[in-house]
């Protein structure tokens, strides 16, 4: 849906006007947090399952078995260990992509059509580049975080909280820590913003163009749903790259990273971890976009739309 669609509003007169609609900036970020809430739990339990990140000798457990052993160990709060990293970079990563993508839509959009599916790729691509780069070190703490309670105690770096995390990796390691495998993880914010948002407002188009289906929560769904689906198989190959590149303890160069991974395990390495990653992915991708099109619609609701 374009920022700048044009909707009905009720002028101070009482009669009804045309208008352009301009989301605030940090709709997007706000509405990634709230997701990280719900689904935090399913991403520490993938980052902790998942067969990239385990060791090959250890015991191997699923997700649900995971889920069941962080519960009895740690309790609920087990579940959200590491949530503050989590909502740090939704603040930073997401509300860069979500927002630099709506106000490009705004940009290129009309009161009379919507940019073309390419012309949306290209600019989620862009959205993605930036907020990969500003939330790089969030994302460094949030696999650091998330991936401690998988190491050998000894080897456990124990951050309390985001922000005693970053000051710890600034001081212990130098900022050129905090920038980590910031290419790998800016080509998945790339492809995962491209494969996400716009296919999400493609989906979205199609549904209400061609199924004739309303704009409301069904519909927002089916979208989200689809939109995560393409973004979980888009970015499988690089969500490998970047979790072991960020919980490395030794930095390493990517194409001797990528020679090592395909002479130890082959091709499959890119879709490895597929099933738990769209477990997270999937339900995250639906939560924010509906958060988010809950954001748009009280926004409208305070604003006066009715269209």
């Amino acid at each position: 849906m374009p920022a700048s669609k044009q909707e009905v509003r009720k002028g101070k007169d009482g009669q009804q006007q045309l208008g352009p609609i301009h989301y605030p900036f940090w709709f997007g970020g706000s509405a990634s947090c709230f997701a990280a809430c719900v689904t935090h739990p399913l991403d520490l339990v993938r980052v902790q399952v998942r067969l990239q990140t385990q060791a090959h000798d250890g015991p191997r457990r699923n997700m649900l078995q995971m889920f069941v052993h962080v519960f009895k160990s740690d309790g609920v709060p087990g579940l959200y260990r590491g949530l503050s990293a989590s909502l740090l970079r939704q603040l930073t990563y997401s509300t860069t992509r979500f927002g630099v993508y709506e106000e490009l839509k705004e940009v290129f959009s009309t009161s009379l059509s919507s940019p073309s599916l390419p012309t949306l790729i290209a600019m989620a691509s862009t959205s993605g580049l930036l907020g990969g780069i500003a939330g790089n070190p969030a994302d460094v703490l949030n696999v650091r975080m998330q991936h401690d309670a998988a190491l050998p105690v000894s080897e456990r770096r124990n951050y309390k909280n985001a922000v005693e995390g970053l000051y710890r990796m600034a001081r212990e390691e130098g900022v050129k820590s905090l920038w980590r495998g910031v290419w790998p993880n800016s080509m998945r914010a790339v492809l995962m913003t491209a494969s996400q948002l716009a296919s999400y407002d493609a989906f979205k188009g199609v549904l209400l163009s061609r199924a004739k289906m309303e704009d409301g929560l069904t519909t927002h769904f089916t979208a989200s749903f689809l939109a995560g689906f393409v973004a979980t198989t888009v970015c499988s190959p690089v969500d490998v790259i970047k979790t072991r590149v960020m919980s490395a303890k030794e930095s390493q160069g990517l194409m001797t990273l990528l020679g090592t991974i395909v002479k130890n395990e082959g091709f499959g390495w890119m879709f490895r971890g597929w099933v738990p990653s769209f477990i997270r992915l999937g339900p995250h991708t639906i939560a924010t976009f509906l958060f988010l099109e809950q954001h748009k619609k009280i926004y409208r609701g305070l604003k006066g739309f009715e269209g």
